[in-house]
């Protein structure tokens, strides 16, 4: 079933029919927004700072029509989004019923393999709020993927869009509109709690800041950024060295954390443990249980550089001194190591995190100890919050996403993870402790970069991905906490395909020798990123027959007779793929 021209031009003109149960819904916002004046930013670059006014608003309406306005809005929306919203679900049935002639359905749900997830853009909501992006594009693209027998979706949950306006006052109206599309094409969703700012990291497209009232305070005392030891702010995320303080209009980060979350469960109440079935915890920089130490933005970091520390806002050093006096070594309390080099170092470069360097005496022992710790105890919080709020929503799973920093791992001081917050290295386990902190809560252990192989990476570089992976899963294991997967970087080849599924398998064998019952393996998989790539050509033939293959687990048949099969769903599904190719890319 392909989409008519009209529908065609309405995507491309930004007519937006998408599925919104209006009647039964709650406002869209909990408090009516009132228009600013113009807003002031300040750009943070080497040398100085650059004040820019924002172009000026448009002039009042009358209060009348300006009240009635957001009403006709909902109400264009619902009438356009019944048929869009009928067609993806059609469209959907139908491609399912073809999958199942073609090669006896897809997926894994209540089987044995490893059910794939796919995330959808950045900017799915509008970064300014008021609603879905590309409404027609998505209702295309889900459609699709169902006929690739492919379980979800994943989609960050903006803070920065959400909470925009003010201390409480939420937005969820594009995701009301998502998670309805969702349910009503069969997929299930992975909601992730994106407390981080999009913007300055490996992929991130567009930009959505924090929300400004919290730029605001960060703008006022900038030491509740992240800050490195030249005076540099970063503020992608709130340092957890004020976790606990009233530093955000009388509230704690961590309490503004908990209270979005629950917004959310309330508001989505009817979509948790069926639709929604799990929720991923942000928690720093590009949603990952990490310190922002390798930022791109400005070009302040660039790939293999080790990174730095990110422990110098007033917050954190107290904590640091104190720690030092506990120890009974005041001098160590006066910031981080001073000969650990620079972002773009490497580990053989710099004193402190060369091969007999100081990250193996007894102050490299203390430092970075202290500093994984408050990482650690960071993650404590914020998933405790998360399970306070939605504790007793059975079928909903929480996860924690940890990062890959494979590079240099094949060095002893292992310098990236270090200054990640991760204290890994050849001789310590830095990822048992993190394991064991998410199993406590029942989450699952989300891990980036399992379709990556070793002879891939430059060589100079100590790449080791494959043993990094294979160390983090032996922790979960250990920990007894759930693994799902990503990929780290968007890619559509037979080689980080075969290596996802050599990765789930290994996963499941490894299960297995524990020696209890048959074991789970991999809990889930999270393919990066829905795009119009994906659904071009032999892109869309590899991965229909990678998720097939994923599905059927350790039964899985040859990547040759997944992709003939998978060719056969192609043609047959073609109208409705190359809608959703189509659909995006003029979206």
């Amino acid at each position: 079933m392909a989409f008519n021209l009209a529908h065609q031009i309405g995507t491309l003109c930004g007519v937006a029919p998408v599925a919104v149960e209006a009647a039964d819904r709650k406002p869209a916002t909990a408090a009516v927004p009132v228009p600013g004046a113009n807003l002031r930013c300040r750009i943070h670059k080497a040398g100085g700072e650059i004040d820019q006014i924002s172009p000026p608003m448009s002039p009042c309406r009358s209060p009348v029509i300006a009240a009635a306005l957001p009403d006709l809005a909902v109400a264009c929306r619902a009438l356009t989004a019944a048929d869009a919203a009928a067609e993806a679900a059609a469209a959907a049935a139908a491609a399912e019923e073809e999958m199942e002639r073609v090669h006896g359905g897809g997926g894994s749900e209540g089987g044995k393999g490893v059910p794939v997830y796919v995330m959808l853009p950045l900017d799915t909501v509008r970064p300014g709020g008021g609603g879905m992006s590309r409404r027609k594009a998505m209702g295309a693209s889900l459609a699709a993927l169902k006929s690739a027998g492919v379980a979800g979706v994943m989609v960050d949950v903006w803070w920065g869009i959400v909470e925009r306006e003010g201390p409480g006052v939420y937005d969820w109206s594009g995701y009301d509109e998502l998670m309805d599309m969702a349910r009503r094409v069969g997929l299930k969703v992975q909601a992730v709690m994106s407390f981080h700012q999009c913007g300055g990291n490996v992929g991130d497209s567009v930009t959505i800041p924090l929300p400004r009232w919290v730029v605001e305070e960060m703008e006022k005392d900038p030491d509740l950024c992240y800050t490195d030891q030249w005076g540099r702010r970063n503020y992608e995320y709130v340092s957890l060295g004020c976790d606990t303080l009233p530093v955000l209009k009388g509230r704690s980060p961590v309490q503004c954390y908990a209270d979005f979350m629950r917004a959310f469960r309330d508001r989505f109440a009817d979509f948790l443990g069926s639709t929604i079935v799990e929720i991923q915890v942000g928690m720093g920089p590009a949603g990952e249980l990490r310190y922002p130490s390798y930022p791109e933005l400005n070009g302040t970091w660039k790939f293999p550089g080790i990174g730095a520390f990110q422990c110098y806002d007033k917050y954190m050093l107290s904590s640091l001194r104190a720690a030092a006096e506990a120890a009974g070594k005041p001098e160590w309390g006066q910031g981080g190591p001073t000969d650990a080099g620079g972002y773009n170092s490497w580990p053989e470069e710099t004193p402190f995190f060369r091969r007999e360097g100081g990250w193996d005496g007894p102050y490299g022992d203390f430092f970075l100890s202290w500093y994984s710790q408050l990482l650690l105890d960071h993650g404590e919080r914020v998933l405790s919050a998360a399970a306070a709020a939605f504790a007793g929503r059975g079928g909903t799973k929480l996860s924690v996403k940890v990062a890959g920093i494979h590079w240099h791992y094949g060095t002893r001081s292992h310098a990236p993870e270090l200054t990640a917050g991760y204290y890994n290295t050849r001789s310590r386990d830095g990822y048992l402790p993190i394991a064991r902190m998410i199993a406590r809560h029942g989450a699952v252990l989300n891990f980036t970069c399992v379709e990556m192989r070793d002879g891939e990476q430059p060589p100079e570089a100590m790449c080791r991905p494959e043993a990094l992976v294979r160390q983090v899963a032996a922790a979960a294991r250990e920990a007894g906490a759930a693994l799902a997967g990503e990929n780290a970087l968007p890619r559509y080849d037979e080689a980080a395909h075969e290596q996802i599924v050599s990765n789930a398998a290994a996963a499941y064998h490894a299960e297995r020798g524990e020696g209890e019952g048959e074991g789970e393996g991999m809990a889930a998989f999270t393919y990066l990123r829905m795009a119009p790539e994906l659904f071009a050509g032999e892109n869309w033939v590899r991965f229909a027959a990678f998720v097939k293959r994923m599905g059927e687990g350790r039964e899985a048949q040859c990547r040759e007779q997944a992709e003939r099969e998978a060719q056969q769903l192609a043609n047959a599904t073609g109208p409705l793929v190359q809608e959703a190719a189509v659909a995006l890319a003029s979206g």
